[in-house]
Formats: structure tokens, sequence, C-alpha cells
């Protein structure tokens, strides 16, 4: 890394020891943890007691099969006399061959004056009989044998037979007790009925006590300690901070008892802002600067200082550019169509926009301006949108204050996500890379972002100058006209210097709670850890919230509880940077996630506000409204699922913004995020810090807390419920909704118009409809099931368990399936994308989008294409639904 960067490191870094220290034996004032931290009366929760519907074997610690045939034998051996044969007393003992030896003596043997040799078959019999007479049996054998060889007729032989004792008779009768139980064994094995007894005596925890030790484990005082050191230092992606913080989680998970924890490093393309290289400048008519911005923020800690991140664009373009300003309300397409239909010229200036509004992706804010023919872009955070306007500021108010200034990345995220030098493949030591210049997925004109403290003093200086601004393009900063300004406007002076680092390493941790049942499959659990500056909300909140998960799910393992499938932890890093370190662990991983990841629940930011929110694929409704209705709001009597159902909230569609966009859209992982939310907050400001959440946000933490519980009871619900509660009949429900929505907005793009190729959404429809009844028929095997496991007394066969687990493996890859595999597939010109219902718009960016390569198609008027994508993905989706039911 450049020395540059070196000037602005932290000042007092926390050392490991010193960092985990603190960290997870905060308990809140209202109980008393034990050593693990867990307060007493959560012992007793976890029940002894098998009250599960179905029994599924090798879920408890020190659990032992029923014993073989050979371990009865050897506990026979070990506990029975007979066959332990003990040695008798001397005495009897030689009494006994006493009498042998006399009787033997007693024999009357006369052989034949003329005797046949005797056969070779007569000599081994001899043999036997000699060594019968070596063994002491415990019980007698009495042979008397008178054998007169001049008898007529030949030989004669008397014999008195053997006279059996007591005990002869006992052990005659163990023996064939030992045969009969071999016997029975086999039988049971052959009939899978001993698998179900196994089952049932390996089944000790119950599924709901399990849930209720989860709910009531949850502590927000563990949750506001990790957070505390969380937000201690600044920690943007690659910086030293950042890799303290790795350690720090690392430590988390090896003490909260996950296996396998590592630390994975990448190489990838960052940037960072020289000291002294960032300017806004503007310039009077001889060039001389009349006015500079102050850029950075006031630092929040002064007593003691610590370090803040300078504020500036990730990914933005290196540049030194003039030329004078031009506003363009939000910096939409349509808000720089506008200026040019109104007869502004555009081209050498510098675009003056603000955030949020109707394009919400900063990045494609630049990247409009630079197709308006815009040398910089400059983009403030208006007060109308988050700042005074909507309340009390920071750091008493939750809203920006009038110094606050938004960082964040530029990368084209809706057109290619991960390291922008190794699309497509992961950013390994060695690996392949392209150029960054004259990259397509950089912008190309130099970007900053400003306070509206400093971007008050451009909208002042071009007071006048072009037209009038309409209301919808006014925001709220005190006396300031909104006026457009022109190429005739007063001159800006605009430099970004930075470092340009192609190969910084950047640093995921991983680690997981291996299954039992198919340790193969993966429940991927995400969070990404890398911020701006300090981050308690973006992403603090919800990087507490998953160490305080993993000490959860740590404790269940210690108790001796094991999923039935893998959970993986991974706190991402880069992800500020374009998605970069999840994306990058995807591609390294593409196969084994295709063909064993089953689900993605992601958290980025896990509280801002009282609202519960979530997007994801529609597999996850079922289960979380399941969720929802465990779980009460700590300040209203309501649970969160009547609060749902109250704000009349959905399932939301995902777009491009956090770590779940590589598991959906190119693993076809089906990925859920979620989290609370509220109104504006000061994002990507030094202002998210510890206190403002701690008084301004959540005090208490007490919705931190609920989301754990959340994730947690999730997380159950996908590792460890036998059938895995994916909603196929949701699935099926929405994309009946969203391919008639598609069809109703392509009317009104004109499909079908004077011209326009012979266009229909029909191939689409039948494919959807095709799916609905597979997906019915598909979810009827469950209730099969169910009626035979309920009607057996809770025990399933082998046969049905693999049955049960195929089940499983085609709801999980039926969204692997709806993946375009083929040579060249994927959203035309954006391959990197490959599902076929999910993914971003080529300009929607962060917003949801359906059959976003038909979408493409439509919104650039290519009938043609669009057509074409209308069959291929109506084609995927008639094969992933023929996939889904197969052959049962």
């Amino acid at each position: 890394m450049p020395d540059e960067k070196s000037k602005y490191e932290a000042l007092p870094i926390p050392s490991y020891e010193e960092a985990t220290g603190s960290s997870s034996r905060t308990s809140t004032p209202n109980h008393t943890p034990d050593e693990d931290g867990i307060p007493a009366e959560l012992e007793g929760l976890l029940g002894a007691d098998a009250g599960g519907r179905l029994p599924v074997p090798t879920r408890r610690q020190g659990y032992r099969p029923p014993p073989s045939v050979e371990d009865a034998r050897e506990s026979l051996e070990q506990h029975d006399t007979f066959l332990n044969q003990h040695e008798e007393p001397r005495g009897s003992e030689g009494d006994e061959e006493d009498r042998v030896r006399q009787e033997m003596e007693e024999m009357d043997i006369e052989e034949e004056a003329h005797r046949t040799p005797q056969s070779a078959w007569g000599k081994r019999i001899s043999s036997i009989s000699q060594s019968l007479s070596s063994i002491h049996l415990p019980f007698r054998w009495r042979w008397k044998w008178k054998i007169n060889l001049h008898m007529p007729g030949g030989l004669r032989e008397r014999i008195k037979w053997p006279q059996i004792t007591a005990d002869a008779c006992i052990l005659i009768g163990r023996c064939f007790a030992i045969i009969l139980i071999m016997i029975v064994v086999y039988f049971l094995f052959m009939s899978d009925i001993f698998t179900g007894a196994a089952q049932r005596m390996g089944q000790v925890f119950d599924p709901e006590n399990v849930r209720m030790h989860v709910q009531a484990m949850a502590d927000a005082g563990r949750i506001e300690s990790h957070l505390r050191v969380i937000t201690q230092e600044d920690h943007l992606a690659g910086t030293k901070g950042d890799y303290v913080l790795a350690k720090y989680v690392e430590g988390v998970f090896i003490s909260s008892g996950l296996e396998d924890v590592r630390k994975d490093e990448y190489q990838v393309y960052l940037n960072y802002p020289k000291e002294g290289g960032r300017k806004v400048e503007i310039l009077g008519k001889d060039g001389s600067v009349s006015w500079s911005a102050k850029i950075d923020e006031d630092p929040v800690y002064t007593d003691p200082p610590r370090q803040q991140t300078p504020v500036f664009h990730g990914h933005s373009r290196s540049g030194d550019v003039t030329g004078p300003i031009i506003y363009a309300n939000y910096g939409s397409r349509e808000d720089f169509k506008r200026l040019y239909d109104s007869g502004i010229e555009t081209k050498g200036a510098i675009a003056l926009v603000r955030y949020y509004g109707s394009q919400g992706d900063r990045a494609l804010k630049v990247k409009a301006a630079e197709m308006a023919g815009f040398a910089g872009c400059i983009i403030y955070s208006d007060p109308a949108d988050d700042g005074f306007v909507k309340g009390d500021v920071a750091p008493n108010g939750r809203y920006m204050p009038e110094n606050g200034a938004q960082r964040g990345a530029v990368s084209l995220m809706s057109w290619v996500v991960g390291d922008v030098l190794t699309p497509g493949w992961g950013s390994t030591k060695g690996a392949k890379r392209i150029s960054k210049d004259n990259n397509p997925r950089l912008v190309n004109i130099p970007s900053v972002p400003l306070s509206w403290g400093d971007a008050q003093h451009l909208l002042e200086a071009i007071k006048g100058i072009g037209q009038a601004c309409p209301d919808e393009w006014k925001g709220g900063i005190p006396k300031v006209e909104y006026w457009t300004g022109d190429l005739s406007g007063p001159k800006v002076h605009l430099l970004n210097d930075q470092d340009e680092v192609e190969e910084q390493p950047i640093w995921n941790v991983m680690g997981k709670i291996t299954g039992v049942e198919q340790n193969e499959k993966s429940i991927i659990v995400g969070n990404h850890r890398d911020a701006w500056v300090y981050g308690a909300s973006d992403p603090g909140s919800g990087t507490a919230v998953m160490l305080e998960v993993a000490h959860i799910f740590g404790d269940l393992v210690r108790r001796g509880w094991r999923p039935l499938r893998t959970i993986e932890f991974a706190s991402w890093d880069g992800e500020e940077y374009n998605l970069i370190g999840s994306t990058e662990y995807v591609e390294s991983n593409i196969d084994q996630l295709r063909k064993d990841g089953f689900a993605y629940l992601n958290v980025d930011v896990g509280v801002v506000g009282p609202e519960f929110r979530a997007a994801g694929s529609p597999v996850f409704q079922k289960s979380l409204l399941r969720v929802l209705e465990r779980i009460s709001d700590p300040f209203k009597n309501a649970t969160l699922r009547e609060l749902w159902d109250t704000h009349g909230s959905h399932l939301e569609g995902l777009g491009a913004g956090s770590d779940y966009v590589a598991f959906q859209d190119i693993a076809g992982t089906s990925s859920l995020d979620f989290g609370f939310d509220g109104p504006p907050y000061p994002y990507h400001s030094a202002h998210d810090n510890f206190e403002w959440m701690a008084t301004a946000v959540d005090p208490g933490f007490q919705y931190h807390k609920v989301l754990a519980q959340i994730w947690a009871l999730l997380i159950l619900d996908y590792a460890d419920r036998l059938v895995m509660p994916f909603d196929i009949s949701a699935y099926s429900a929405s994309l009946t909704a969203w391919s008639m929505d598609l069809g109703n907005w392509a009317e009104n793009k004109g499909a079908n118009q004077a011209g326009n190729t012979k266009w229909s959404i029909e191939p689409l429809r039948e494919a959807v409809l095709q799916f609905a009844n597979d997906a019915r028929k598909f979810e009827q095997w469950e209730l099969e099931w169910d009626a035979i496991i309920l009607g057996g007394g809770g025990f399933e066969t082998s046969v049905l368990a693999a049955h049960r687990q195929s089940h499983n493996t085609r709801m999980a890859n039926f969204e692997t399936n709806l993946l375009d595999l083929e040579e060249g597939g994927g959203i035309p010109n954006r391959t990197q994308f490959k599902h076929v219902v999910f993914g971003p718009q080529l300009w929607s960016g962060y917003d949801e989008a359906f059959f976003p390569s038909i979408r493409d198609a439509v919104e650039a008027g290519d009938w043609t294409l669009a057509k074409a994508q209308v069959e291929k993905v109506a084609n995927i989706i008639k094969q992933a639904s023929s996939r889904l039911v197969g052959n049962r």
C-alpha cells in the first residue's frame, strides 16, 4: 500500500487482546450470567426428552447405537461364568480327572490277530477324540466303551450315552438365545425398524425447546459490548483498523466454538484518497480561488482524538478538471435529459447533484453525468432528503447534520460486482487481471461527495444563472434559490488525486458448525465487516448481532446439539467497494455453491429503526412469517407478524445493494436480506457511531436483540428442520404476478406498436402455468411424508429418509436451475449475472427488478432481442420446474 495512506492510519489501534478483552462477557443488569456468559435461568430450557415430531439419529452427545451381536457376545463373555470358564477349585478338577482315568483303564480293548489298517478318517476321529479329551468342559461327558471283536457278526459296541448335567442345559439354552438374538437383529435391520429405534434413542433435543432457548438466550448486553469494540476505530476495507477487527471477529468465532475458523485473503483493486488530493474550489474571473470546500467532516472524537476516514468516493476516477457548475437535481438520466431539452448545454461542465431521489445509486448518477458530457460530478446530502428538514440531526437526533457527508463507492454495481479487475474469477494471489484504464466497469470522470454546508456555496454562486428550478428540483438548504446554472456560470475546480492499489489484501473471516445428516449442504450466514468510518449501523449493528448469533449456536453445540445441515458464518470484507469479499468467495467456490449451497441469510444494516423489512427469494416467505409470529416488538403490544400485516409489508425483491447479489444472481443460492429499517440517517458518515446508535436509534439495544432472535430462528428453520420450509407455492404465485407486471410494463414501453417486431409474453405465461402445476405436485409429497411419519409413530425408514433428503435438495436446486449457464449465457452484455428471474437492470441500481434480461432489451427498444429473451427465460423456467418434480 502506498506511503500516503499511512498518514491517516489509526492513532490508538487496540491490540487484539485488548479488543477481545471487552467483547462478549458483558451482561444485562437484570440477570447474572454463568461462566459462559449464559444466564442461569436459561439452563433448563433445553429439555432432555425426545419430544420432536420425528427423531433424528446422532444428535446426542455420547450417543451409542444399540449393541450388535458381537457386543452381546463380549458382554456375556465378561459377565457369564460359562463363557468366562473360570477355574474350579483344584480338588474338584483332580477328582474328575481320576474318575475319567480309572474308567479308561477298566476298558477291555482286544485286537484281532489280522487287524485291518486304520483308515485316514479313523485317524482323524481319533485325533479329535484326543483333542476333546484334553478340554476341560463345564459339564461331564461320561463315555464307556466295551468293544469285543470276537462276537459273532463282527463288531459289537456297547455305548453308554453321555449324561448331560443342568449346567450343560443352561449353556445350550444360552447359545440358542444368542442365535435367536442374531436372527431378530438381522430382521430389524432389514426392516428399518431398528433404524427408527436408533433415531428415537439419538434424539434428545426437542425442536421447540431449542427455539425457545435461542430466543431466551439472545442478550442485548453482549451485542452492545460487541458494537462498542467494532466502532472503536474506523475500519475501511484493507486498512489496519479493518485487519484488527478481522482478528477480533476471528477470536469471537473461535471462542464461540465454531469449526474451521480462518481468514481468507484476496488481493483486489481499491483506492484511497491522498492527503491534500481532494479539492472543490470556486474560481474568480482571473482564475484565483474565491472559495474552497471543507470536504472533510469535523472530527467526531476529540478527547482523545480518533482517526476518521476522509470524505471520498470509492473506485472514483482520479482527475483534475475545471468547468462551470450546473445543478441537475438527483442526477438521473431523466434529469439530465430535462436539462438538454430545456436547451442547457452541459459538455465540459461539472454536475452538482443530490443523493437519493429518482436515481438512488450514486455510481449511476456519475455515469449518467459522464454520458451527458460532464467533466466531473459532485454529490451532496440535501437536508430535504436526510437532514434537519426531517427532524433533529446528529449527535442528538438521527438525521445528517450540516457538515455531514456521505461517502460511498461509485462502482457500477448493477453492471459488474466484485473486483473489477477480475470479473468472473477469484482475485487470489497470482490471478490474471485486466487493466483499470479504460475499464468499462468503472466511471471515467472524477467525483467527490460534499456536505450541504459546502454545497450551499456552490448553489449560491449560480443564483440567477440558467433556469429557475421546478418545485420537484428544489431542496431544503436555507437561504438558497435553486437555479440550474449554465456554461456561463462561475468556474469550479475539482481535484481528485488518489492512490490506486491493484492488489490490496482484504480478509473474509469464516467459521462453521458441521451438520450431522447432510454435512456437505450449507446454510450460509453473512454480514460485511468493513465500514466507511465507524459504521455503528452500517454494518456494525449487523456484525454485532451476527457475533451474538454465533455465540448462541456455539452454546448449543457445547450442549451436544448439532444441526442436520452445516451452518457457515461469514464476515465479508470489501462490501462497500462493490461487494468484493462475498463476490470473490462465490467466484472462487462457484461449483460447490451451485451444488451444495442451500440458502444464504444476509444482514447488512441491522438496525436503524423500528420497522422490520425483508427482501429475498419467495421461497423464504412461509418461514419468515412463522418466525415473525413468535416474536413481539419490544415496545409495542403486538407481534412482528401483526405489525407486518398492519403496515401492509411484503417480502420485497432483491436488487443489487448487498452481499446477497453474488449468491442469488451468480451462484443461484436462494437469498434473504433483512433488518430493522427507519427514516434516513447519517449514512456513511462519521456521525454513524456508537453514541449515536445508543441514544438516537436503539437505546438498550432491544431491536438488536430481537434481530438476533429472528436470525437464529431462521437459521434453525433451514439448518435443522427435517423438511426444509422452502415455500415453492409462494414462488409460483410471485412468478405469476411478476410475469403479468412485465407484460403490462412492456405494453407501456411500446410493445407491438407500429414498426415493432411482434412480441408476446405468452411463452413466459405458459412456463409459469407449468410451474404452478408442478409446484402443487411437489408440495403434495410433504403432506404424504407427514402422513406416513405420523401414522408410523414418528419413525422414518432409511428409504424414506433418502427421499426426504432428495426432496430438500430439489428445493434448494430450484433456484440454481434458474441460471442461464449456456456458453455466453446470462444477461446480454452483463453475463456475470446468470439468474433469469432476479438481477439488477442496467439502470436500476439498488432497486428490485424481475426478468432483467427481458427488461433491458425492452428499455433499449430491441424487440427482436426481447422476444428471444422471453423464449429463453420461459424454457429455463420449464426445465427448472421439470427437474423440481423429477421422477419420484
